[in-house]
C-alpha cells in the first residue's frame, strides 16, 4: 500500500437479515484529503462507517480494511479501540450533555487524573488548546445548553479532535446548520486538512461536495459505481450516479389546480406555555386553498416551526388570532384536537417527535390511526395489517417487512413511515416541516411526486423548508416569515430568493 494511503477497504462485504448491505466493496482513501462518500438513503454510507469506527467490530463482515498499512481489527471493545488508533466520527445527531460545560463533554469518560482527582484546570487548558488551534470559536467553560446548533457541532468537532484523529468522518455535518454556520464549518475543514487530518465527508447536499471535497465516492445500494476527483465531476453527473438513471428536473411538475381557501390563520399570537412572558408567534396570519402547496420560508428562528407546531396544537399558548377550516374556527389544544379537525403534522425531528425507533413499521404507521381497526374489545389486526402495507407500498418504503423496527431504517425510509401513518389518517391539511431534510436526492423526488399527488387529491399542504430552491421549486405560494411574524405572501411566480430574503430579514 503507497504511503498516502491511510485507508485502503479492500472488498468488504456486509449481510443482515434478508439484505446485503455492502457488496465487495473497495476504496482508496489519501492521507490528508477530504473524501466525499455519497449515495441515497440505503447505499450503505453509514454502515461502511460503522465498520469503520468500530461499531461492526472485525468478524461481522468479510474482506479487509488496511489503515496506515496494517489490518485493521476492531475486536474487543471495538470503538474505543478505533478512537484510541484514531478514528473518530462525528454523528449527524448530537451526543451532547447539555448541562455539562464544552470541557466536560470533549474529556467524558477520559478525564485525566492528578493523584486520584479529576485534573480540571488541564481538562480545560487541552480543550482550549484544541478550540484555539483548530478556531473552533466556543469557550471551554461554556455550557453546552447556551450554545447554537452550530457551535454545538464544534464542540462534537472538538471531542474528535481529543482523541488525536488522523481520520475524522463527518455525517451530515450541516443538515442543522445556517448558512454562515456552514460557511465556519467549510474554514475548519480547510484548517484540518492542513494538519494533515483525513476527513470523510458525508451529506445530502451535493453542492458541499464541490465545495470541499478532493475526491467523491458513489454508493449504490452497496456496491461501489465510482470514484473520482471532484474536479471531474458536475451535480447532475453526481445524481445520475447515485440513482443510475437520468433525472431531468429536481422538482417534479404536477398538475395541481388550488381551489377556494379552505383554511385561515388569521393574526395569531402566542407565548411559550412554560414562559408566558415569552411571545413565541407575533403576529401570523396566511390562506391555504384546497390543493395547494403553501411553502414557509425564513431564517432559522423566525419562527416557522413554532408557528405550525401551535396550529397543532403542540407548541404554544394562543393568545390572540384566528384559526378557521372550511369557515369554522378552530380551538386546537392538543394533537388529538388537530387530528380530528384532520390536520397532520410530518415534524422537523423525525426521529425524537416522528417515530417511535423502538417499534416496528407496522406499529409506528397504524399508531396514529388505530380507531380504525378498533373492535369492541379488540384490534381488527388483518385490517391494520393491510392498511399498513398498502401506506408503506405507495411509498416504497424498502424493508424486510413491515415488522422490523424503525430504528434500523435509513433516513429517508423512516421519513417516508412517517409521512404514510399521516397519510392514513386522510388530512385535509398537511403540514411537512423540513420534509426532506438528511433524506437523499432519489427520496426527495419520490416525496416531491407525491406532495403533488396529494395536492391534485385536494389536500392542503404547508411546507416549511430551510431550502429556498425546495420553496421555489414546489410551493405554490411563499408566506415568509420574520421573528415570528408573517412578513408577506408572494405567489411563487412573482418569487425570487432575493426576494425572499429581503422579506426574511425585513430589509425595506
Amino acid at each position: 500500500m503507497s504511503d498516502d494511503i491511510i485507508l485502503d477497504i479492500q472488498d468488504v462485504t456486509k449481510e443482515f437479515p434478508g439484505v446485503v448491505a455492502l457488496n465487495d466493496v473497495s476504496i482508496q482513501i489519501k492521507r490528508g484529503e477530504i473524501h466525499g462518500l455519497c449515495g441515497e438513503n440505503g447505499a450503505g454510507k453509514s454502515t461502511l462507517m460503522k465498520i469503520l469506527s468500530g461499531v461492526y467490530p472485525y468478524g461481522t463482515y468479510s474482506g479487509n480494511v488496511m489503515y496506515n498499512g496494517k489490518e485493521l481489527k476492531l475486536e474487543n471493545s471495538a470503538i474505543r479501540q478505533a478512537s484510541d488508533l484514531g478514528i473518530a466520527i462525528v454523528h449527524q445527531e448530537l451526543t451532547l450533555v447539555p448541562s455539562m460545560t464544552v470541557g466536560e463533554n470533549v474529556y467524558l469518560g477520559k478525564e485525566p487524573t492528578d493523584k486520584g482527582t479529576i485534573d480540571w484546570n488541564k481538562i480545560y487548558a487541552d480543550t482550549s488548546g484544541i478550540l484555539k488551534r483548530y478556531n473552533l470559536g466556543v469557550s471551554a467553560r461554556a455550557v453546552i445548553q447556551d450554545l447554537g446548533v452550530g457551535k454545538m457541532q464544534m464542540v462534537e468537532i472538538a471531542k474528535a479532535l481529543s482523541e488525536n484523529a488522523q481520520v475524522l468522518i463527518l455525517d451530515e455535518p450541516t443538515s442543522a446548520l445556517t448558512e454562515a454556520e456552514i460557511d465556519k464549518l467549510m474554514s475548519i475543514l480547510e484548517i484540518l486538512k492542513a494538519h494533515g487530518v483525513t476527513c470523510i465527508y458525508i451529506t445530502h447536499k451535493l453542492n458541499e461536495f464541490f465545495r470541499i471535497t478532493d475526491n467523491v465516492t458513489v454508493l449504490r445500494d452497496g456496491e461501489k459505481v465510482i470514484t473520482l476527483p471532484t474536479p471531474e465531476l458536475t451535480e447532475e453527473r453526481l445524481v445520475n450516479y447515485m440513482v443510475g438513471r437520468q433525472m431531468k428536473e429536481r422538482f417534479p411538475k404536477g398538475h395541481r389546480q388550488p381551489g377556494e381557501v379552505m383554511f385561515q390563520v388569521k393574526d395569531l399570537h402566542a407565548v411559550d406555555p412554560n414562559n408566558p412572558d415569552r411571545s413565541v408567534i407575533n403576529g401570523a396570519s396566511f390562506d391555504l386553498r384546497r390543493g395547494e402547496i403553501l411553502g414557509i420560508a425564513g431564517l432559522m428562528g423566525s419562527g416557522r416551526t413554532e408557528l405550525v407546531t401551535t396550529i397543532f396544537g403542540e407548541y404554544g399558548k394562543v393568545t390572540e388570532g384566528e384559526i378557521t377550516l372550511e369557515g369554522k374556527s378552530l380551538k386546537i389544544d392538543s394533537a388529538r384536537d388537530a387530528i380530528k379537525h384532520g390536520i397532520s403534522l410530518v415534524p422537523e425531528d423525525r426521529k425524537k417527535q416522528g417515530l417511535v425507533l423502538i417499534k416496528s413499521i407496522l406499529e409506528n404507521i397504524s399508531l396514529p390511526n388505530l380507531n380504525q381497526f378498533a373492535g369492541f374489545f379488540s384490534l381488527d389486526k388483518d385490517a391494520e395489517l393491510d392498511a399498513s402495507m398498502k401506506q408503506a407500498k405507495n411509498l416504497s418504503i424498502k424493508a424486510p417487512n413491515l415488522q422490523a423496527y424503525c430504528s434500523s431504517l435509513s433516513g429517508g425510509n423512516q421519513q417516508k413511515v412517517v409521512i404514510a401513518k399521516w397519510l392514513m389518517s386522510r388530512p385535509k391539511i398537511l403540514i411537512m416541516d423540513d420534509p426532506t431534510r438528511g433524506v437523499d436526492v432519489g427520496a426527495k423526488y419520490e416525496i416531491y411526486k407525491l406532495m403533488n399527488e396529494l395536492a391534485e387529491q385536494g389536500v392542503s399542504i404547508i411546507m416549511i423548508s430551510s431550502e429556498l430552491e425546495e420553496v421555489l421549486g414546489m410551493s405554490d405560494s411563499i408566506m415568509v416569515m420574520h421573528e415570528g411574524r408573517s412578513n408577506g405572501t408572494l405567489n411563487v411566480a412573482d418569487a425570487t430568493q432575493e426576494k425572499i430574503m429581503a422579506m426574511a430579514t425585513d430589509i425595506a
